[in-house]
């Protein structure tokens, strides 16, 4: 996954109403209503259909640390699915999206004046149709760079351009070198 894709599950996750199964056995029991058989568990987790049947009896308590970590994220990345959708429909329907971020940007300017790149930390409150045309393009499958270009897309109008009250001449904005980016809406 790219860095937005991550942002987004992040910022997902942080909607939970409830928390998702701790222990190892709650954790499998859940994978299993969500996927029906153990060979899809054991398929989606990369590990064999005899150690799920294990974990799910209690057999086997504590797995090795990389496949805990799958685990806890394949349960995490599939938790309250009604629930992250509703956060979503409300971005893209009244509230927006904020973006918090510290990355380099870049832009195309009018002769005359600098159009170096620099890092610069922002935090940016975008308005629903930047969220929409996101999670669109997430949807849809689009790579880390095509969403990088709506996020730019959006700092370039309401943070560069003000809404159309300065920096006219600016043309295209581009988002490299992230260091890091949060969203929340």
């Amino acid at each position: 996954m790219g860095e937005i894709e991550d942002a987004i599950e992040r910022a997902d996750q942080e909607s939970f109403t409830r928390e998702p199964p701790k222990t190892l056995k709650g954790q499998i029991t859940y994978l299993m209503k969500q996927l029906k058989t153990t060979k899809a568990v054991a398929r989606e987790l990369g590990v064999s259909q005899r150690s799920v049947e294990r974990y799910l009896k209690g057999e086997r308590k504590h797995p090795p640390k990389d496949i805990a970590d799958r685990i806890n994220s394949s349960v995490r990345s599939r938790w309250q699915p009604q629930v992250r959708k509703r956060r979503r429909k409300q971005a893209t329907a009244t509230g927006g999206i904020t973006v918090e971020t510290r990355a380099r940007f870049g832009y195309t300017a009018p002769v005359g004046t600098t159009d170096d790149g620099r890092f610069r930390r922002l935090t940016v409150h975008l308005p629903p149709a930047y969220a929409q045309r996101l999670f669109d393009a997430r949807e849809t499958g689009a790579g880390d760079q095509e969403m990088r270009g709506i996020i730019a897309e959006g700092f370039k109008e309401v943070y560069f351009q003000d809404g159309g009250g300065r920096a006219i001449g600016l043309s295209d904005v581009a988002i490299n070198d992230i260091d890091y980016l949060d969203l929340d809406y």
